[in-house]
């Protein structure tokens, strides 16, 4: 799924913002200025800026204009972070070093992969498995999963969370460094068809103090 211009505008002031270039208190350039060096429109700038703000990382004063947030928190926020490969969702969380790896292979579904794709038990299905590191940090851990006939998320009309904290499998406890007995923040996604067909599900795992907060937003088209 290409990236929004939008989301590209948001993602270069985000790492901006977090690597100092841009500090606290700071004034971003007028909605025009941005719009006339990205080449958008208004409406694209503003819900540029509106991500930014969703993320913590930008306030808004009223007929002065937009600023840098005294205290740039970090959030996760969805389904925006959807639209990009997790190389550039999380170098712009950060401006150190980004690692992602993926391993993707077919396994036969299990019973509860079968029903909540669809399939018969047994079908052949798509399984990745994502993690990422922060300078060598682990900072993330995801199983997806997907019939072998769909490509990727574009077939998606909705995403669907749940974010819990509890315990993680024995295999992200182990790439996430945890404590036996420590709990992660988990983000359990489904990604449904205009037609409710569940096209892919993911399981994410997260050290639980990553993130200050989480922002869902529904509608992926």
């Amino acid at each position: 799924m290409a990236e929004p211009a939008y989301v590209r505008i948001a993602g270069e002031y985000a790492r901006r913002i977090r690597g100092g270039e841009l500090p606290p208190g700071m004034q971003l350039p007028s909605y025009a200025e941005i719009a006339q060096q990205n080449g958008v429109s208004d409406i694209v700038v503003r819900k540029a800026l509106e991500l930014l703000q969703s993320q913590g990382l930008v306030r808004s004063v009223r007929r002065r204009g937009v600023f840098v947030a005294d205290r740039p928190n970090l959030v996760r926020v969805s389904p925006e972070r959807q639209l990009e490969a997790a190389e550039r969702s999380f170098q712009n969380e950060s401006d150190q070093q980004i690692q992602v790896e993926r391993e993707t292979e077919q396994i036969p579904a299990t019973n509860d992969l079968a029903e909540a794709l669809g399939v018969p038990v047994g079908a052949e299905i798509k399984h990745v498995v994502t993690r990422a590191t922060e300078d060598g940090r682990p900072i993330s851990i995801s199983d997806t999963y997907q019939p072998l006939d769909v490509i990727d998320i574009s077939g998606a009309d909705f995403l669907e969370e749940t974010i819990s904290d509890k315990l993680p499998t024995p295999v992200h406890a182990e790439w996430l460094r945890t404590t036996p007995g420590d709990l992660v923040k988990s983000v359990h996604q489904r990604f449904i068809a205009a037609d409710d067909r569940i096209i892919m599900i993911s399981d994410v795992s997260y050290p639980r103090g990553r993130y200050d907060a989480f922002v869902f937003r529904m509608s992926l088209k």
